[in-house]
């Protein structure tokens, strides 16, 4: 018994060192998003810059995550309902990494468009889009600590509060674009931009639907709600989101 004991208590010591690596990481994802919209805003290519250096410790800390999860599994032969936790976080970790790469990715487009006639009112506007998905992934990985599967579940439909931003800066820029056909490039560069973002709501989204999973023992039945105001070259767009 006290060897059974020994055991648990060790994959528990081993699961919230993982769990610290996992929310370390959200907190440079997090900051990178923000940190990446002010520089867009502030035309702080320094500031850009520094985004794009910070990926680096973003994937260093997937890589490590993943190895200690594997490492887990092998040695501490995991129950059921614990080896769901590990593979939980696997997932929100991959989730992470992948907004971690929007970040990258909105930190180049933002010192490309530092060097063009700024579109008035658009990168307040990708701010603000910013500050909503990043609350969005603070508040997925605060239920995945507390196992709040209803909090999970308010962050899931959020995404559509996201997709709704999206939609409206889309046919904003579309608009300046019909004006001017010298707004054409940096609106082209924002609209990107703005996919990114909405793409890190979407990612928000996975790890909330994880963590109804492993309170519930089962995803969402339902779909996730979706704005349904997408045009055919937004949805088109998702092929411009590279890192």
């Amino acid at each position: 018994m006290n060897t059974d004991k020994h055991i648990v208590s060790s994959f528990d010591r081993d699961l919230e060192g993982v769990q610290a690596l996992v929310m370390k990481m959200g907190g440079l994802v997090e900051a990178a998003m923000l940190d990446a919209a002010q520089a867009l805003d502030t035309r702080d290519e320094e500031l850009a810059q520094r985004v794009r250096a910070g990926d680096k410790a973003i994937d260093a800390l997937e890589e490590q995550i993943h190895t200690e999860c594997a490492r887990l599994i092998a040695l501490r032969s995991p129950t059921a309902s614990d080896l769901r936790t590990v593979l939980t976080v696997m997932r929100i970790a991959g989730n992470l990494e992948r907004c971690g790469d929007y970040a990258k990715n909105l930190a180049k487009r933002g010192t490309l468009l530092a060097q063009m006639t700024p579109i008035e009112g658009a990168t307040g506007s990708i701010r603000r889009m910013t500050k909503a998905v990043v609350l969005m992934l603070k508040d997925a990985l605060d239920a995945y600590i507390q196992r709040d599967a209803s909090v999970a579940a308010d962050v899931r439909l959020r995404d559509r509060e996201v997709d709704q931003m999206y939609n409206a800066l889309f046919r904003e820029f579309l608009t300046h674009m019909l004006e001017d056909p010298r707004n054409i490039t940096p609106c082209m560069h924002l609209h990107f931009i703005a996919k990114n973002i909405e793409r890190v709501g979407d990612h928000a989204t996975g790890i909330a639907e994880q963590v109804v999973y492993l309170v519930e023992g089962k995803l969402p039945e339902d779909d996730r709600p979706k704005d349904s105001g997408v045009t055919a070259l937004a949805a088109a767009s998702t092929t411009g989101t590279g890192a």
